[in-house]
């Protein structure tokens, strides 16, 4: 398995749960949202404005491999894979915290946005920069 310098523990939400006691696969989603957040906050800091962030997601593409159940302990595990000039590829898994199985995967980038005026734009290179020092940083 890949290095991941962050993770967050997961609490299954009874209303997550579909009538097979699985957890519902589109409440992954979610999952992958809370670990994204956090993980975005490790790298730029609780204090960050989110209306300063440069990017937006414009694709996901998610494999299912193994079904979450009620009483799984799951966390999210995050990392970035790569960066270009106007985008930014991250990866994630949701991993059973007991057996290690992964559950799901999640591969998303986001682009580089300008908020005032609603354009694509480049990433900045301090932006860049914060996200490859965490990711250099000993897990």
């Amino acid at each position: 398995m890949h290095k991941y310098n962050h993770a967050i523990k997961v609490q299954i939400r009874f209303s997550d749960i579909d009538p097979l006691n699985h957890v519902n696969n589109s409440c992954l989603f979610q999952y992958f949202d809370l670990g994204r957040i956090n993980y975005m906050q490790a790298v730029l800091g609780k204090e960050h404005q989110w209306t300063d962030v440069s990017v937006v997601i414009v694709h996901l593409e998610t494999d299912f491999f193994s079904p979450v159940f009620a009483n799984d302990d799951i966390e999210v595990r995050t990392r970035l894979l790569e960066f270009g000039n106007r985008s930014m590829k991250m990866e994630q898994c949701i991993i059973d915290r007991i057996d290690l199985q992964i559950k799901a995967k999640c591969v998303t980038v986001l682009a580089g946005f300008n908020t005032k005026t609603s354009l694509s734009a480049e990433i900045s290179d301090d932006f860049k920069q914060k996200f490859i020092d965490f990711e250099q940083s000993p897990a």
